[in-house]
């Protein structure tokens, strides 16, 4: 391993201790070095916070001068929410910025960059380049397109059921995959669910973390005519995330009013078959900052989703159980495909287990050959 490598994947690492914090911002994390020897270090903590770079100069209780930053994300170079970074840098007389990636924002990208040369400041781009944009895939969908990056997370048994033919669900999968949902929704901005979910397993969709505190984000749920039953577990009020409700024209006025005087944000999208609109949805769900959705669904919604091309990311855990049934439950339902050249493909493909369970990841492919992927861009 390089000096380069073993500077960046540290930065990397210390980007990820603001996972769940920074939305809609990116994860970044900085390291000032002189050679070996680490002279400080910094990462971007929470959304008006210091960024990274920022945070490690002023922690450096040394001159910097001459020195290297290592960093996963282009310093910013604009004034927002804080200062811009490429001023911190040169102001603190470091020699060299090493950067994994440059900034996937089209207005930004390569301005920071030639800041720093313009300021005499070597720049060093491309290291741990493919990292860098796993760890902050998030923000390049987000940032590229306004729509939030679409997680589809099922549980299921090795012969692909999500519950039996009686409806009963818990469990699937075992605590290792639990706790690693859990983990996954401390980090995204929503959780989605269909209303069938909420009359079946009456969820809390709230965040819970061994040893510490976990966030629990905005709750969304899809129902088109407004059945949402008012005593259900969402509005218990143990959690102070904001919940809104996907719907079209067919819920009642009355029900819309008492949801309303709960604190629920109705969003009216339908589509041509009646339905909720999800590509809509997605639209809103962007415009109103949340650039990320965990989508905890049933086999209906998940096979919308996919037909409407919002799932980006699919997390599969599979548990070493089988129950059989015709009728019981499968991760994606709807009509299907009719040939098997048509089905979606997967790319990117990644497996690991937890405890007995299986998690299998990758991202659908929708692109068709010779076109470019705007979302990630790998």
């Amino acid at each position: 391993m390089s000096l380069y490598e073993k500077h960046m994947r540290r930065a990397i690492e210390l980007a990820k201790l603001g996972w769940g914090r920074t939305n809609p911002n990116p994860l970044v994390g900085a390291v000032i070095a002189k050679g070996e020897q680490t002279l400080s270090e910094g990462y971007h903590e929470a959304l008006g916070r210091p960024h990274a770079e920022v945070a490690a100069i002023s922690k450096a209780g040394c001159s910097l001068e001459g020195s290297t930053m290592y960093v996963n994300l282009e310093p910013c170079c604009h004034y927002g929410r804080t200062p811009p970074c490429t001023k911190a840098i040169i102001e603190a007389g470091i020699k060299q910025v090493v950067i994994a990636m440059r900034d996937p924002n089209p207005k930004v990208s390569g301005r920071g960059v030639q800041i720093l040369k313009d300021a005499g400041i070597m720049v060093v781009e491309g290291v741990l380049e493919y990292e860098a944009k796993m760890l902050n895939e998030i923000f390049v969908k987000y940032i590229k397109t306004q729509k939030p990056f679409v997680i589809m997370k099922a549980a299921m048994t090795l012969d692909g059921k999500i519950a039996t033919f009686c409806g009963d669900s818990k469990w699937v999968s075992g605590e290792g995959s639990r706790k690693h949902v859990h983990e996954t929704r401390d980090r995204v901005a929503a959780v989605m669910i269909g209303i069938n979910t909420v009359l079946a397993d009456n969820p809390l969709l709230t965040t819970r973390l061994d040893g510490k505190n976990g966030k629990d984000c905005t709750k969304i749920i899809v129902d088109s005519c407004g059945r949402i039953p008012l005593d259900c577990n969402i509005f218990s009020g143990r959690s102070l995330a904001g919940i809104i409700l996907a719907t079209t024209s067919r819920i009642s006025a009355e029900k819309e009013s008492m949801l309303i005087q709960r604190g629920v944000r109705i969003i009216k999208l339908e589509d041509s078959k009646g339905r909720v609109d999800l590509v809509g949805l997605m639209d809103e769900l962007g415009r109103l900052g949340l650039d990320s959705v965990l989508l905890e669904g049933g086999g209906e919604l998940n096979a919308s989703a996919l037909e409407t091309a919002i799932v980006d990311k699919i997390m599969f855990f599979i548990a070493p159980k089988i129950i059989g049934g015709k009728n019981a439950k499968t991760p994606v339902e709807g009509e299907g495909i009719k040939n098997m050249d048509d089905a979606l493909r997967l790319k990117e493909i990644s497996v690991k287990m937890l405890g007995n369970d299986m998690l299998y990841e990758a991202y659908v492919d929708y692109i068709k050959a010779g076109e470019d992927d705007v979302y990630r861009n790998n």
